[in-house]
């Protein structure tokens, strides 16, 4: 398991979920267009327990999407980074931020540093995005990112009523792309 590791962008904290999260976090999760693609929304039960989910991935496996601060104003923005639940179709680094946050560049940045992290210290070789086919904000990040379509897929239980389209990336065309 590998040990947390603080984030710092230009504009952006990236860390671990702490309970100070539940109340933006469940304000996220209770906002139309925000959820409209990652399965509706959620009263703040449920997103007490998406939280303590993902506090547990940190627990469990040593990684987990990071809680999105922003430096300037230390706000709760969004969740971004790597995720890979029992069953899931890869090694994922995936998105969400909320609906205040959004067109500011601040997802591509999170996303930018969560898949340098996920490269470099977990050691992935490929990084993925589960993203609803109807999603185009999340198709054009991912392309910007520099990730392709790959194929479709369904999500493992409870999921397994979503098919979201797999876009991807290896290690080395990061690398490639990015100059690294």
């Amino acid at each position: 398991m590998k040990t947390a590791q603080l984030i710092q962008t230009d504009r952006l904290i990236l860390r671990q979920p702490q309970s100070s999260d539940l109340e933006p976090w469940a304000a996220m999760m209770a906002e139309p267009d925000t959820m409209e693609f990652l399965g509706g929304t959620q009263p703040r039960s449920s997103a007490w327990r998406a939280m303590a989910t993902m506090a547990g991935s940190w627990a469990l496996q040593g990684f987990g999407m990071f809680s999105v601060i922003e430096r300037s104003s230390g706000r709760w923005l969004g969740r971004i980074g790597p995720w890979m639940p029992a069953e899931w179709p890869g090694t994922e680094v995936g998105w969400a931020l909320s609906r205040d946050a959004r067109g500011r560049g601040y997802a591509e940045e999170a996303a930018i540093a969560s898949i340098d992290w996920a490269f470099d210290a977990l050691g992935w070789d490929e990084v993925i995005h589960c993203i609803d086919p109807r999603n185009q904000g999340s198709i054009a990040l991912a392309l910007r990112l520099g990730s392709r379509r790959q194929r479709e897929s369904r999500l493992p239980a409870p999921l397994e009523q979503m098919v979201v389209d797999i876009y991807g990336q290896s290690r080395a065309d990061w690398r490639q792309r990015a100059g690294r």
